[in-house]
């Protein structure tokens, strides 16, 4: 498996951050999981819908902490990223570094024809009906469709993972989400819980997967440029409401500048569109005061045209200038051909 390598300044950053307090989704998700399981505070169905809504939203928040633990970002220690994340895949049914290795190329060929991530929607060979209906599957089965997205950068004939160890790591960590999960599932089919299985789990991890998907959608679809900066929207709150689900995502909703720039520290983020608008004020970034308003931005491509890059009318993307299997520190400057670069900053 790669590791990411940080600068001395990146590192200091990492390791000066706050990050406990974002961590509160953790054991408010456990408590709700409890709840859901023992039918706190009763088996009304309105406190079983509560709880259900928000412990699903605390497994959305997990999603985001998986994604920072990919870009060893967590914390200023490495071991704790991997070791949470694996953790987290096997929770979600999607192996760590599957995830790790797709998602260095989805920050380096942005919604290019190799950007896994962004598969079928990035894939110029895909057709736009096979699309249209495809997305329906993706947004209300996200549960098991995002193991079967990632799953394709291992399977397929054309996977760009070509080393024996990260394949035979990748190998093991399938067989680990498999024991895991058959011995619960076997477990409760012995003692008769399937069906609390799926309430207490399942439903609100389905929910997740849900929202997984449509903040994917929101922040990718319809986007043709290859510049990180352009080809992405990001969420600047304006509101207490926005403000806190961006805090407690880790700062993923300012997804420009992280696209850009994966080893910055989450923290950082926002100081830096900042900058970005600053200093250049003749470029009209796609920047939302409210994730509703993102949402709105997005959804007539969900509908009509789901898409990204050149299934989102761009032309061909140029020759990269190096290709690459780890994040790097800026992805225009290092990656991006000077061609497909607009954001000069």
């Amino acid at each position: 498996m790669s590791v990411t390598q940080f600068t001395e300044q990146e590192l200091k950053d990492l390791e000066e951050k706050s990050t406990i307090p974002r961590f509160l989704f953790l054991p408010l998700g456990a408590v709700g999981l409890w709840c859901i399981a023992a039918y706190w505070p009763n088996n009304a169905i309105g406190w079983q819908v509560f709880w259900t809504l928000f412990t699903s939203y605390c497994l959305f928040c997990w999603t985001s902490c998986f994604h920072e633990c990919s870009h060893h970002t967590l914390s200023g220690s490495k071991n704790a990223s991997i070791w949470l994340g694996r953790f987290l895949g096997t929770a979600m049914f999607v192996p760590y570094s599957i995830y790790r290795e797709s998602h260095i190329r989805h920050h380096a060929y942005l919604n290019k024809p190799s950007d896994w991530e962004l598969w079928p929607y990035s894939d110029p060979n895909t057709s736009l009906r096979f699309r249209r209906v495809f997305i329906w599957f993706d947004l209300f089965l996200g549960l098991f469709m995002a193991p079967y997205i990632y799953g394709r950068i291992f399977w397929h004939k054309d996977s760009p993972i070509k080393d024996p160890k990260l394949r035979r790591a990748i190998r093991y960590e399938y067989s680990f989400i498999v024991l895991f999960w058959g011995s619960i599932i076997g477990a409760c089919a012995y003692y008769g819980t399937l069906w609390d299985l799926a309430r207490v789990w399942f439903l609100p991890h389905y929910l997740a997967g849900i929202y997984q998907n449509t903040r994917k959608f929101t922040e990718h679809l319809g986007m043709s440029s290859y510049d990180p900066m352009l080809g992405t929207r990001t969420v600047v709150g304006s509101n207490i409401i926005t403000k806190l689900c961006t805090y407690f995502n880790f700062d993923i909703f300012v997804h420009g500048p992280h696209h850009r720039h994966p080893r910055i520290a989450h923290n950082l983020l926002l100081q830096k569109m900042d900058d970005y608008q600053e200093q250049n004020p003749d470029v009209k970034y796609p920047v939302f005061t409210t994730y509703w308003g993102a949402i709105l931005d997005m959804a007539p491509s969900f509908i009509s045209n789901p898409g990204v890059g050149m299934n989102a009318g761009a032309p061909p993307p140029a020759k990269e200038k190096k290709q690459i299997d780890n994040f790097v520190q800026d992805v225009a400057q290092e990656v991006l051909a000077d061609t497909d670069h607009v954001s000069k900053k």
